[in-house]
């Protein structure tokens, strides 16, 4: 039997995230701590609305992120799976992407606490695709993909888990 090669489904990015609040030094450390684990630049999240409890500002600077592609993604999503015991909660996939935190980044394998940086956690989110997507997102004659192609279901995308990176699901909230 043929397997459709347009149908398999491909990790697209993934995107880790280290909110921090409004302490520059930390924001600073977190960001070090990004290209520690990464070798890549971190760019810096702000706040998107006011919040006087919090005492943010509109625009302030609260946390790290980086966006990676490739095989650094897929080596960074199996180390950050691997630190979690490569069990995830079921609520943690939505359409098309895989959400999930890790506690303290010293859980990562190869990686040394550092006192500088302190402990820190982060949140990864990883985006799936299957072939195809660029024909809808292209400037130049965009096509339109029917939604049972562009978007992956909840238990299509944990049999591509399960499959390829042995995670094990959780029950739970």
């Amino acid at each position: 039997m043929k397997i459709n090669t347009m149908s398999e489904i491909r990790l697209d990015k993934v995107v880790i995230n280290i909110g921090i609040g409004m302490n520059e030094n930390a924001i600073e450390n977190a960001k070090l701590l990004i290209k520690k684990l990464t070798n890549h630049d971190a760019g810096t999240t702000l706040s998107k609305r006011r919040d006087p409890e919090l005492k943010l500002r509109k625009g302030q600077k609260i946390g790290a992120v980086a966006t990676l592609r490739g095989p650094v993604a897929l080596d960074l999503l199996k180390r950050t799976l691997d630190a979690n015991n490569n069990t995830i909660n079921s609520s943690s996939i939505a359409r098309n992407s895989l959400n999930f935190g890790v506690k303290e980044y010293i859980y990562l394998s190869g990686v040394k606490y550092d006192p500088k940086i302190g402990i820190l956690g982060m949140n990864i989110n990883a985006a799936f695709s299957r072939g195809g997507k660029r024909v809808e997102l292209r400037r130049r004659k965009p096509g339109v993909i029917k939604k049972s192609h562009r978007e992956i279901g909840r238990d299509e995308l944990l049999e591509y888990l399960k499959k390829e990176l042995n995670v094990k699901l959780t029950e739970g909230s």
